[in-house]
């Protein structure tokens, strides 16, 4: 797999889609600190951490409205291995004015685009949600 962030996003849009709970997704610790990124701001309900040793698994627990409809209107990947997506604290600017949000990768570890602002740095755009 050459993208596991891009597969991330995949399998919580099409269970996201699908009406289901949860979406199980191969572990790794940048997945993790994503995932407790959209965590903090709403976007899912949670995640475990299942099994032990390679065979771990993330289970994500996807959150839904009082009716039924979908907290995440769409996931998109920004930065791919091929093309790198970096911005300065100066140009983050929010996400469907302030409804949606941008997952980046910086120095003081994984932040939302607000939590990013609010501490005066920048990095790169791992994707948007909203």
């Amino acid at each position: 797999m050459t993208d596991p962030i891009a597969d991330l996003f995949t399998r919580i849009r099409n269970m996201n889609r699908l009406r289901r709970k949860t979406v199980a997704v191969p572990y790794s610790r940048m997945k993790e600190q994503i995932l407790n990124a959209i965590r903090r701001e709403g976007f899912i309900e949670g995640y475990d951490v299942e099994g032990e040793g390679v065979g771990r698994t993330l289970r994500v627990t996807l959150k839904y409205g009082p009716e039924g409809e979908p907290v995440i209107g769409s996931i998109d990947r920004v930065s791919t291995p091929g093309r790198r997506v970096y911005r300065g604290r100066k140009e983050l600017k929010p996400v469907l004015r302030g409804m949606g949000i941008s997952v980046l990768s910086t120095p003081k570890g994984i932040l939302t685009d607000r939590e990013a602002r609010a501490q005066g740095i920048g990095g790169e755009v791992l994707g948007t949600l909203c």
